[in-house]
C-alpha cells in the first residue's frame, strides 16, 4: 500500500511538473505567434453591458486592452491535452509497468473533465477570434451572450447526461449538516442534469475575473491545486492527476502573465478552465463547498449582478466599476496589490472548502 501511495503522489506531482516545464518553453513560441498574426483587440471596450459608457475602465486599461495579445489560455489546455494523450500512447505501447501506471486518461476519472476543458476552451477561442477581428453580435466583437449560454449548457447537459447514465451518478454530498458532522449524501436522481447544467452555468459566470495582469491565473490555480487534493483524498488518482497537470500550466501561464502581462489569457482560458472546474466539483463530490473555494470569483459575479440591478431600479451604481477588482482599481489600488491580495484570499477559500470537505 505505502508502494502505490508514494507512486501516486509522484505521478501527480510529476505531470504537474511536466506541465509546467512544457508550458515554460512553449510559452515564448506562443507569444510570439500571437503577436505575429495580432491576436490583440483593435480597439478598446466602449460600452459596458448594460449599455452605458465605460469611462472608468477605459482610464485604467485603454491602452493595455489593444496592445496586449490575447489567446494565452490556449498554452493551459494544449499543453494539458498533449501530456495526458502521450501519456496513453506511451501505456499502450510499453510492457514496463510503471509507464503504463502513468497513464491518466480513464473513462470514469478523465474523460469528462478532459472533454469540458478542450471543447469549452475552442469555444472560447472562437470568441477571442471573433473579438480580434471585431465581428460578432456582442458589445465589442465576439460570440453573443445568449450563444455562449446555450454552448455551456450543452457542455453542461453533456456532464449531466454521462454522470447520470455512464458513471450511475446521482447522489450530491452535503458536509456539516446537523447532527452528522462528516455530511451525508443525498440521492436526486434525475434532477442531477439540471443540477450540472446550473453549476456549469455559475462556473462559467466566473470568468469575469480574468481582468488584471495575473490576478485569473493565481486564483484558478489555488483552485485546482484545491481540488486536485480533494480527488487525492478520494483516491482518485487520475483526476488529481489531471486537476494538478492543469495547476503546473498555470504556474507556468503566470511566469508570462504577471505584471507586465506578456499575453492575456482570453476566453479561451477562462471559459474551458471554469466549465473544468464545474465537472471536478462533481467528480470530487464536493458540489456544495464549490461555492466557498471559489469564494472569488462569486464575489467577482456577485458585484456585477448587484450592479447591474442597483443600475436598473435604484438608478445608481454601488461600485465605481465592476467586476468589483476594478472597483479597487479606481479607489487607487495598485493592480500587483489588489492581485496578490485576491490571490490570498482565493488561497483562504480554498483551504476553508478542502477542510470542510475532507472533516469527518
Amino acid at each position: 500500500m505505502m508502494i502505490d501511495y508514494s507512486f501516486s503522489v509522484a505521478k501527480t506531482l510529476f505531470f504537474s511538473g511536466i506541465c509546467a516545464f512544457l508550458s515554460l518553453v512553449f510559452a515564448p513560441v506562443l507569444i510570439k505567434f500571437l503577436e505575429k498574426i495580432n491576436f490583440r483587440k483593435k480597439k478598446a471596450r466602449e460600452k459596458s453591458i448594460s449599455g452605458e459608457k465605460v469611462e472608468i475602465f477605459n482610464s485604467l486599461h485603454k491602452e493595455r486592452e489593444v496592445s496586449v495579445v490575447r489567446g494565452g489560455g490556449i498554452l493551459i489546455w494544449l499543453s494539458v491535452t498533449f501530456v495526458i494523450f502521450f501519456s496513453h500512447f506511451l501505456a499502450n505501447t510499453t510492457q514496463i509497468w510503471w509507464i503504463k501506471k502513468l497513464d491518466f486518461l480513464s473513462r470514469k476519472e478523465t474523460w469528462l473533465p478532459l472533454f469540458a476543458l478542450i471543447s469549452a476552451s475552442l469555444i472560447g477561442l472562437l470568441d477571442d477570434y471573433l473579438t480580434v477581428r471585431n465581428k460578432g453580435t456582442y458589445i465589442g466583437g465576439g460570440l453573443g451572450f445568449w450563444r455562449r449560454f446555450f454552448m455551456v449548457s450543452l457542455i453542461g447537459l453533456v456532464g449531466g447526461l454521462w454522470f447520470y447514465y455512464k458513471l450511475n451518478w446521482t447522489t450530491i454530498h452535503v458536509p456539516l449538516l446537523f447532527n452528522f458532522p462528516g455530511g451525508v449524501d443525498f440521492d436526486i436522481g434525475f434532477f442531477i442534469i439540471p443540477l450540472f447544467i446550473l453549476v456549469t452555468l455559475a462556473c462559467w459566470a466566473g470568468g469575469v475575473v480574468d481582468g488584471l495582469d495575473g490576478l485569473a491565473g493565481g486564483i484558478f490555480a489555488s483552485l485546482f491545486g484545491g481540488f486536485a487534493i480533494l480527488a487525492f483524498l478520494h483516491d482518485k488518482i487520475d483526476l488529481a492527476t489531471f486537476s494538478a497537470s492543469i495547476c503546473g500550466s498555470l504556474l507556468a501561464f503566470l511566469w508570462y502573465n504577471v505584471p507586465p502581462a506578456r499575453f492575456y489569457m482570453g476566453e479561451t482560458g477562462s471559459m474551458g478552465l471554469t466549465v473544468a472546474l464545474a465537472v471536478l466539483a462533481f467528480l470530487t463530490d464536493s458540489v456544495l463547498v464549490l461555492p466557498l473555494m471559489a469564494g472569488i470569483l462569486v464575489i467577482e459575479v456577485f458585484s456585477v449582478i448587484l450592479q447591474l440591478l442597483s443600475k436598473k431600479f435604484l438608478k445608481r451604481k454601488i461600485w465605481f466599476s465592476t467586476p468589483i477588482h476594478h472597483h479597487f482599481e479606481a479607489k487607487g489600488w495598485p493592480p500587483y496589490q489588489i492581485t496578490m491580495r485576491f490571490w490570498i484570499l482565493s488561497l483562504v477559500f480554498v483551504i476553508l472548502g478542502v477542510v470542510i470537505r475532507i472533516l469527518k
